[in-house]
């Protein structure tokens, strides 16, 4: 059998025996014959628990639209020209799009513009978020200061907008979390995050998750007027999406994303081969760990993980690089991040974690010197090592997971 990987703007094929493959059970649903067009007027012609957007934002003075930045391959530029043509017969008086960075680098002009499209970039004001000019206006229940971006805060109405698929620690992407962290202070999303060391903070974990309960709090707090998801299929095409009240709305798009990528399966793998689905989400190692880790309960006790991730702006994070450092002493991580919380050093630590119960091959571009250095071997020719492994143990089970960040396994 063929499989194919996509690694940045290109793909690499792989040949492994059908024989020796791992057949996971998919709760998936088969993708809507439907347009994305058809998709995204659905969702805005049914919004839940909501009145349509064009009504729920009648005469308001400033929108605010949280959308997602360049290392998030949610298609923007396709639902945009839809909500701006909603919120114009809502005939309200300024729309400012707002690119949630967390603690990512800003944009340039041209990079704005690619993800929002032309008609956005006409139509509205573009702005990347800044922590450095937050307010606080709350503290959660966990106690995590509530300090959000002016400019969001100045607004008053706010549309959140993401794609939803399964995260590492927060449960799931999309809904309140284009707010928290998107456009939250450092103080923050490091408060917030902090709480990824419990044990119920994991990918599709949600009711229980404090993380994630923690970020819906901190929408309330804000007041996220609407919401806009999208589900996307392998391709990033767009197979489903909701509209209305946050967070009645994203409850739906988690349910409709899990009947596509929940996975079970009766074996777990020798080798995991994934990838993160190519650009934008293997930008850098920063973004890729997402993939790596989402597939940690597939593996065996001592297996291999051969990640596929082009990484071109390297680490992606300078603290996420000092940490890296460390990754195969993982006592010594948990130790440092139980002490004091750094953002950042916490993906290390879930990396460093990982490494404990698996080896991980990383093809990269980063060079062999650095890659060992952060507790990873470089592999240079995939399809050499796996001929070979399969020369000495030919009943090696190997699981095929094109797009680590998409799926779950589940119980």
């Amino acid at each position: 059998m063929e499989y194919i990987f996509d690694y940045g703007k290109k793909s690499i094929n792989l040949k492994i025996p059908e024989e020796n493959i791992i057949k996971f059970n998919y709760t998936q649903n088969k993708p809507p014959v439907k347009t994305e067009e058809e998709i995204i007027q659905e969702a805005f012609l049914k919004p839940f628990a909501a009145k349509p957007l064009n009504e729920a934002a009648h005469k308001k003075k400033e929108v605010c639209i949280l959308v997602s930045d360049i290392t998030r391959p949610c298609p923007s530029y396709k639902f945009l020209p839809h909500l701006i043509a909603e919120l114009k017969k809502a005939e309200v008086e300024k729309i400012k799009i707002i690119f949630g960075l967390g603690i990512h680098r800003k944009h340039t002009r041209e990079e704005q513009i690619r993800l929002v499209g032309d008609l956005a970039a006409k139509e509205c004001i573009l702005i990347d978020s800044d922590q450095n000019r937050c307010r606080k206006i709350g503290t959660t229940s966990s106690g995590t200061p509530v300090e959000v971006f002016e400019e969001v805060l100045d607004s008053d109405f706010i549309v959140a907008t993401g794609n939803i698929e399964y995260h590492y620690f927060a449960g799931y992407s999309g809904g309140s979390k284009a707010l928290m962290p998107g456009v939250c202070s450092y103080n923050s999303v490091a408060a917030n995050h902090s709480m990824m060391l419990d044990e119920k903070a994991g990918a599709g974990q949600y009711r229980d998750n404090p993380v994630r309960q923690d970020i819906e709090e901190v929408g309330r707090i804000v007041n996220i007027d609407y919401i806009f998801n999208v589900v996307l299929d392998d391709h990033k095409k767009i197979i489903g999406a909701v509209a209305g009240s946050n967070n009645e709305a994203f409850i739906e798009g988690m349910k409709i994303y899990d009947s596509f990528y929940e996975i079970s399966s009766p074996e777990k793998a020798d080798i995991v081969i994934t990838a993160c689905g190519g650009f934008p989400k293997d930008i850098n190692l920063y973004q890729s760990q997402k993939a790596l880790d989402n597939v940690k309960d597939i593996i065996k006790d001592n297996g291999t993980i051969i990640m596929i991730a082009e990484c071109t702006e390297g680490f992606g994070e300078d603290k996420f690089a000092e940490w890296m450092q460390h990754a195969s002493d993982f006592e010594y991580l948990y130790k440092r991040i139980k002490e004091k919380f750094v953002l950042g050093g916490h993906k290390a630590v879930a990396v460093s974690k990982l490494l404990t119960k698996a080896k991980v091959l990383l093809y990269s571009d980063f060079d062999t010197a650095t890659t060992c250095n952060i507790g990873f071997n470089k592999i240079t020719y995939i399809q050499e090592y796996i001929d070979s492994r399969l020369s000495g143990e030919k009943n090696l089970r190997f699981a095929i997971i094109p797009n680590g960040r998409f799926v779950r396994l589940s119980g």
